[in-house]
């Protein structure tokens, strides 16, 4: 561990303490310490970094922007990065798939974009409740904790986190069980002792939950529900938009209609700080001033965010790519669990190797690291190993990180009990078996 580390930062660090080394150089899907020694990265940033580290272009664009003279911080000022921004937004993304939204800056990070999103629907619905689901994360906030079901980080508080229902997500009572039965129960019989929700926050993939995925009926159900509740449908995309299951928006496949969608990590493109709230011309309901932060505009990000977008999004290109790489990794990956006794869910460039096992994600992603390996894990055990590369991985960087995966995972079976990890709480048994 390096020593200043250790002297001075605060011992809430987490990733640093899984991966114990001091990098110097990043490129593509690879990171490097000062000695020249290089770890592939399937962590991606957490899912900030979709194109890679230091991506040429998105790197030329907001260097080209730095040495021009132009604005950097400007609150929510008018610039020509923010104009460029929304422009190319609207052209790219929004319109073709006919999708009408306003943008709302809440500020820079995704907890931002889910504080902003409860607060609007609190607002055009006159509720207090909100719907949110099992093994969901939506950030460590107070508004989008309350949402979020991991205990430990729910502890974290200090306060009661209340004004949430929280019900069973797809799957999480077993096969054959549709969950939103129980909500639609609930919610005709106005003796539940459920309020009437101002909205539904769901996740189409739980990436921290465990990468559990809701099947497209489910999702479509849920949406029919929220409507005749009179609730919004708020679709958290934070970690799983952008082009991460293929599509930019993960609800695509599903068809879905949002009425909110919250967007950060990779929409700068290049691990900026950058978020918005998309939000329907008839919920733009904030007076002007009164949802405000000091970074709502950050011209960097725009700037990158911009070159993103017209790099890799005015076709379908990037999606195949995606679907190709996602299909090379679920080979493997389903081979390894045949042989450990595991599960794979996931879709597109988020996948889990389910290992049934408290702590063997964590077992797993150390000798990974050993091995040359960033991988991190997920789940209410750390049970679960997540892959989350760059979109724009190469087939023989893929193969590579998986050959490492397959050998870090029979090592760290060979060793009983798993080790337990330095950052996940680990909360009360889970009972569901999620499918894929």
């Amino acid at each position: 561990m390096n020593a200043t580390i250790e002297n001075l930062e605060s011992n809430v660090r987490s990733y640093c303490r899984s991966f114990p080394a001091t990098f110097a150089r990043a490129e593509g899907a690879h990171l490097y310490d000062a000695a020249g020694r290089s770890w592939l990265d399937l962590f991606a940033g957490a899912g900030a970094l979709n194109y890679g580290h230091n991506e040429p272009h998105l790197r030329d664009a907001l260097v080209g922007y730095l040495q021009s003279g132009a604005p950097t911080h400007t609150l929510d000022l008018t610039t020509e990065a923010k104009v460029a921004f929304l422009d190319t937004l609207d052209k790219v993304i929004l319109a073709p798939r006919d999708l009408r939204y306003r943008v709302v800056f809440p500020g820079p990070t995704g907890t931002n974009a889910v504080e902003a999103a409860l607060k609007l629907a609190r607002k055009v619905t006159g509720r207090t409740n909100v719907v949110a689901f099992t093994n969901g994360f939506h950030g460590m906030t107070l508004g989008a904790l309350a949402l979020t079901g991991n205990g430990g980080k729910r502890a974290g508080a200090g306060v009661p986190l209340g004004h949430v229902t929280r019900v069973p997500f797809d799957g999480y009572l077993g096969d054959g069980v549709d969950t939103l039965d129980y909500l639609a129960a609930m919610l005709a019989d106005p003796s539940s002792g459920v309020d009437a929700p101002a909205a539904f926050v769901v996740e189409t993939i739980q990436a921290e939950g465990g990468v559990n995925v809701a099947r497209r009926q489910w999702l479509q159900r849920l949406q029919r529900l929220a409507r005749a509740a009179g609730a919004l449908l708020i679709v958290d995309d934070i970690q799983v938009g952008c082009g991460r299951t293929g599509p930019f928006f993960s609800f695509e496949e599903a068809g879905l209609s949002p009425d909110i969608v919250c967007l950060s990590k990779s929409l700068s493109g290049y691990g900026i700080p950058l978020s918005v709230v998309l939000v329907k011309p008839q919920l733009d309901a904030f007076e002007p001033g009164e949802h405000n932060g000091t970074f709502r505009g950050h011209n960097l990000a725009f700037v990158t965010a911009t070159a993103a977008l017209e790099r890799y999004w005015r076709d379908a290109s990037l999606s195949r790519a995606v679907v190709a790489r996602s299909a090379q990794a679920r080979a493997r990956l389903e081979a390894l669990a045949d042989a450990h006794g595991g599960e794979v869910r996931g879709r597109g460039l988020i996948l889990g190797l389910d290992l049934r096992e408290a702590g063997a994600g964590n077992a797993v992603s150390a000798e990974a690291f050993e091995r040359g390996l960033i991988i991190e894990t997920a789940g209410a055990h750390d049970e679960v190993v997540k892959l989350l590369p760059p979109l724009t991985i190469t087939e023989r960087e893929l193969a590579l990180g998986l050959d490492i995966l397959d050998a870090a995972v029979a090592k760290a079976r060979t060793r009983r009990p798993a080790r337990a990890g330095h950052r996940k709480a680990v909360a009360a048994p889970a009972t569901q078996e999620v499918r894929s």
